[in-house]
């Protein structure tokens, strides 16, 4: 029997488990997906939680419940890869061979690697939870990019009044990019609707030059942000973080260049890394991403390992979109490679995300690595319904109802009536706005800053 051993049972891992136990001849090829725990979250249900649209029964079920017949699902923390041997060595001492193996095990927020960030943080999720150890300072730093965060977002935005609410984005790349911004968004209506709007600040700091890396949908949302009085701290490279029980006594973000932003209510995004067994397995670059060929989705240094999600290095979005359309093109691929065929589907970075603007509304944009997101309609030309990079009602309906098709459609791995790679079909040419810098390999426009 051939083991295929898949690390990760998030959307990427539960996808590619499901579409390839349907075409695995089940006598020749056993399935096993590996992960920490039996939750499954829904990652982007994460943004509503601290306005009390979504609860956590909305964002949470069972693993199980997703993993298909014929598929055995191990509980256990991963302890490292040995590539050479072929073999996955689990925390406590158990070991699973592989013939091939799927890498989707994702990327995770470290607050620990931006000073005073974690200190100040784990003081206010543990006061959300009504623990002990709670220090005054620590109430104001917060993150919705995990579950205890949101959550604890939700309790301290009821608290907030009013004064300066800042809007961080510590460093990139970070999961679904748009998310921040979309925060800033239904702050704006949040506040709005308590009538407190007029008391609260809001302020964007990004490492960016603009609202986002995509010169077109950079200039959307600028100008959006803009309409909404949201003020922008650009070109922020974020030293540390200051408090007020810290030697500074007051409450800041400080940059390396020496610009310090004053905040009431911090809403930060820490640095995103890859898995620390990454790291321990040799696998990983600088930043614990596994170096992945960007078109066949295999991994640069090992045949027989493949990577989906926001575990690769790929230059594109960290977002389940793109895993979902990785996962078709990494099907293809893999069928091909043990049967001993030359990699045929190529993926083009892909990405489609919804970007709520608040009060009923949001934008669509669509792009890939070599097309910025474009004006037009989706996904049918002329007809839509969806409008890129515009704002609609359609638009938000079709957000919120991305939850239903998530749970229902993408994880059982059913196929979406949307091709993998990006159509061109709709898309307006002439909303393209010229980069401020020239594109690097991939679709970026600097040096330094990755793409998505």
């Amino acid at each position: 029997m051939r083991q295929l051993v898949i690390l990760g049972g998030g959307t990427a891992g539960t996808m590619a488990a499901n579409k390839l136990r349907r075409k695995l001849d089940r006598a020749e090829w056993a399935i096993t997906v590996v992960d920490r725990d039996d939750t499954h979250h829904y990652q982007p249900g994460y943004l509503f939680l601290p306005f009390g649209t979504y609860t956590r029964d909305q964002v949470v079920r069972s693993r199980h419940r997703f993993i298909g017949d014929g598929i055995d699902l191990v509980l256990a923390e991963i302890d490292r890869v040995d590539a050479a041997a072929h073999t996955v060595h689990l925390a406590g001492g158990r070991e699973l061979a592989y013939d091939q193996l799927i890498i989707a095990t994702g990327c995770e927020p470290r607050p620990d690697k931006t000073p005073g960030m974690a200190e100040a943080m784990a003081a206010d999720e543990t006061t959300a939870r009504g623990g002990a150890g709670v220090h005054g300072s620590g109430a104001r730093v917060h993150q919705f990019y995990t579950l205890e965060g949101a959550l604890a977002l939700h309790e301290a935005l009821e608290r907030f009044t009013g004064g300066r609410l800042v809007i961080h984005i510590n460093e990139l790349p970070i999961k679904c990019p748009v998310a921040p911004l979309e925060f800033a968004f239904l702050a704006d209506e949040y506040f709005t609707k308590r009538g407190l709007r007029e008391s609260v600040e809001l302020v964007y700091v990004t490492p960016l030059d603009g609202a986002f890396t995509k010169a077109t949908c950079s200039k959307a949302l600028g100008y959006l942000l803009e309409e909404r009085g949201v003020a922008m701290e650009t070109d922020f490279a974020t030293e540390r973080i200051d408090v007020e029980d810290s030697p500074a006594g007051f409450n800041a973000v400080v940059s390396y260049d020496e610009r310090e932003v004053p905040f009431d209510l911090l809403v930060t995004v820490p640095i995103n890394l890859g898995q620390e067994w990454v790291a321990r397995s040799g696998l990983g670059d600088d930043m614990n991403y596994v170096p992945t060929d960007k078109h066949t989705l295999r991994s640069v240094d090992h045949d027989d390992i493949w990577v989906l999600g926001d575990a690769g290095d790929i230059p594109t979005s960290k977002a389940g979109s793109v895993a979902h359309f990785a996962v078709e093109i990494l099907e293809h691929n893999f069928l091909a490679a043990i049967a001993g065929e030359p990699l045929t589907a190529s993926f083009d970075g892909h990405s489609n995300c919804f970007i709520e603007s608040g009060y009923g509304k949001a934008l669509l944009i669509d792009f890939n690595y070599d097309t910025e997101p474009l004006a037009g309609t989706f996904p049918l030309p002329k007809v839509g319904p969806m409008q890129l990079l515009k704002e609609t009602r359609a638009n938000h309906a079709g957000k919120l109802a991305f939850r239903h098709i998530y749970w229902n459609v993408l994880l059982p791995g059913h196929r979406m009536p949307i091709p993998a790679n990006m159509s061109m079909a709709g898309k307006d040419l002439s909303s393209a706005v010229t980069p401020k810098a020239p594109p690097v390999p991939g679709g970026g426009h600097g040096t330094h800053v990755p793409t998505f």
